[in-house]
């Protein structure tokens, strides 16, 4: 064949062909990857979103339909005419059910791929109420942790079945367990193990009655249409106890105590379990039902008694471990009994050095000696009559008393000591240790003897500005030295002396010596003392008179007087010297005589406070002339006035023609 027509051939052939197949055909989009319905798992509102991502770029539009439980379409199919891979707010159907959205793809050639699909399940079915299952009681310390239980929900579960349940738990009338009235949150959901897992347990509770509420929640969240609620009564403090009758501190006799509880909340009813205890030592408690309970205690010795009660609820604080639960510690107290009394003697004079303090000793094994209670007696050997209390003083153990020998009658002396142990038992006893009484004589301190002069005389007569020298000795009948011992010279002034007394206070030297000048001053009696010491009896010397002559001074104006002419003037000073004169001053006698005559007085008058005086006297008998006289002025004894009579020295005046 030639070759044009070996063409044509074969040209006619593919034409063939060519009519026969057709031209070739496009391929289909794939169907979406990872559809997935927002939110997975059970929905609770009637619309969803669903979400997936387009395989390849050649997407141009999207379908998508709702197919329900049966498979009829209920929703689309829609076509969305533009690249997406997401729609939002599909609404669904209001009936619950398991439904199924598909979605399939379509490119820029019209040709639609095959669908993927996914289960859409919608839930909005409310579970039926439950209720708490409370305790009917008070729930104690010892119940906690503690698990509140639910009832299960009645009628038809569900479609999405039994999540768990939500529980509140708040005073007054409570809160409720969700805050949205129709559906709870995951995190409000308190039990999420399914319809079976009914009990929450919890560690704490609030204190005193709250109102527990529950509801049932489904595999959507959404929550029983009311909430269930019961009371919980919640007591987790034990009563306080009080004790009466526990004395502070130790006594002789049996004691009676009674213990009182009181509790605010579950309370202390008897026949409810509560009850109040005493326990003495580890002796078993002595229990009574309700809110008091008695216990005696009659035995010698510190007993420690503790004191609980039991509530309603069961809370105690007996210290004891029950139901694995340690109970509080109860309460303590002390109570100290002593009946037997203690064992009291006599020990004697402390020494010669302080023989008139008689000691005594008191003993006792179980309370002690009383820190302050106890007594030292004395009475004349052979006498019928009671004990004389001496001053007693007590340091623990040892009671001392000062017993002044010296104001007692010679003679001997029995003693009685009295000890009381601190819980007031008392014992008496005359006795030393070893069982000899004790008998001392008065006195016990040894005598002395006090000597005193006044520049060597008994009596003195000095002026007012003299300070007299006191001197004298101690000396004491044992011939023990008498050095360092206190001497009192005690000056009592006449009357109309500023102070009626002074002591001066000094001390003996060697051989019992002593020496002191007395202070100038007004006439005084002077006593010498020596009070005493531990060993020594008190003494006093013989009364001193010092009598104080005033200082008085006259002088005369003129030394010749005429008859007749210008009077003489007298002037003069009383001058006590550290005393003050009265206000009105004191009385001066004007006196005269003849060499040889007793002195006569001729005017009395009175000086100022300062003691001045001033007087004028005329010479007029005619005897005068030629006659020498001496005047003087003179103070006499006065009430007011404490010195004794003095007077100047006289002055010599001569009458003239």
């Amino acid at each position: 064949m030639s070759r044009p027509l070996a063409f044509a051939a074969a040209l006619a052939v593919l034409a063939v062909l060519g009519a026969v197949v057709g031209p070739p055909a496009l391929a289909a989009p794939p169907p979406p990857a990872e559809l997935e319905v927002e939110g997975a798992g059970w929905l609770r509102d009637a619309e969803f979103d669903i979400r997936w991502r387009n395989p390849v770029a050649t997407v141009a539009a999207v379908h998508y339909r709702v197919r329900d439980p049966l498979g009829a379409v209920r929703v689309g199919p829609i076509r969305i005419d533009h690249r997406v891979e997401r729609v939002a707010s599909i609404d669904l159907p209001a009936a619950p059910g398991v439904y199924t959205a598909e979605v399939w793809l379509e490119d820029g050639e019209g040709v639609e791929g095959p669908a993927a699909s996914a289960k859409v399940r919608f839930d909005d079915a409310r579970p039926g109420p439950v209720e708490p299952l409370a305790e009917p009681g008070w729930i104690g310390e010892a119940e906690l942790p503690f698990a509140i239980r639910v009832s299960h929900p009645g009628g038809a579960l569900p479609l999405s079945g039994i999540r768990g349940y939500a529980i509140s738990v708040a005073p007054g009338d409570g809160v409720e367990p969700c805050a949205a009235a129709t559906h709870c949150t995951d995190g409000e959901t308190d039990l999420r193990g399914g319809i079976g897992d009914d009990a929450l347990g919890v560690a704490e509770l609030p204190e005193g009655v709250s109102r527990v509420r529950a509801v049932a929640v489904s595999g959507s969240g959404m929550r029983s249409a009311s909430s269930g609620s019961a009371l919980l009564r919640v007591d987790r403090t034990p009563p306080s106890t009080a004790l009466f009758g526990a004395p502070p501190d130790w006594v002789n006799h049996p004691v009676v105590l009674r213990a009182e509880a009181r509790d605010d909340a579950s309370g202390m009813t008897r026949g409810d379990g509560a009850f109040t205890a005493v326990r003495v030592g580890e002796q078993a408690p002595v229990v009574s039902p309700g809110d008091s309970v008695t216990a005696a205690i009659v035995a010698d010795g510190l007993h420690t008694v503790a004191f609980y009660a039991r509530d309603a609820a069961g809370n105690i604080d007996d210290g004891r471990r029950s139901n694995g639960h340690q109970n509080r510690r109860p309460q303590t107290t002390v109570v100290r009994i002593d009946r037997a009394a203690p064992r009291a003697f006599l020990v004697g004079s402390v020494g010669p050095l302080d023989p008139e303090t008689i000691e005594a000793r008191v003993s006792d094994a179980l309370s002690g000696p009383h820190a302050s209670r106890g007594s030292i007696a004395v009475r004349r050997l052979g006498s019928s009559g009671g004990f004389a209390a001496l001053p007693t003083r007590v340091a623990g153990a040892v009671l001392r008393a000062r017993w002044p020998s010296d104001d007692y009658p010679r003679g001997d002396y029995e003693f009685r000591v009295t000890g009381v142990d601190a819980a007031g038992n008392a014992a008496s006893s005359t006795r030393r240790a070893n069982g000899r009484p004790l008998v001392l004589p008065a006195p016990l301190k040894v005598a002395s003897r006090v000597r005193a002069s006044l520049r060597g005389a008994v009596r003195r007569a000095v002026g007012p500005a003299t300070a007299p020298a006191l001197e004298g000795a101690l000396a004491l009948s044992s011939g023990a030295e008498a050095e360092d011992r206190p001497i009192l010279v005690v000056e009592r002034f006449a009357a109309g002396a500023e102070r009626t007394e002074r002591v001066t206070r000094t001390r003996t030297t060697s051989g019992g010596r002593f020496s002191l000048d007395l202070a100038p001053g007004p006439s005084r009696t002077v006593l010498v003392r020596f009070p005493g010491d531990r060993g020594a009896a008190a003494a006093a010397s013989s009364p001193l008179e010092l009598e104080v002559r005033p200082r008085v001074r006259l002088k005369a104006s003129a030394r010749v007087a005429r008859v007749g002419g210008r009077p003489v003037v007298f002037g003069g000073r009383v001058d006590p010297a550290l005393h003050e004169l009265p206000a009105g001053g004191i009385a001066i006698q004007l006196q005269f005589r003849l060499p040889g005559d007793p002195w006569r007085e001729f005017r009395t008058l009175r000086s100022d406070r300062r003691g001045r005086f001033r007087y004028r006297y005329a010479f007029s008998d005619d005897d005068s002339r030629g006659a020498r006289f001496q005047f003087r002025a003179f103070a006499p004894t006065q009430s007011d006035w404490p010195y004794e009579p003095g007077g100047s020295r006289p002055v010599a005046v001569r009458g003239a023609w």
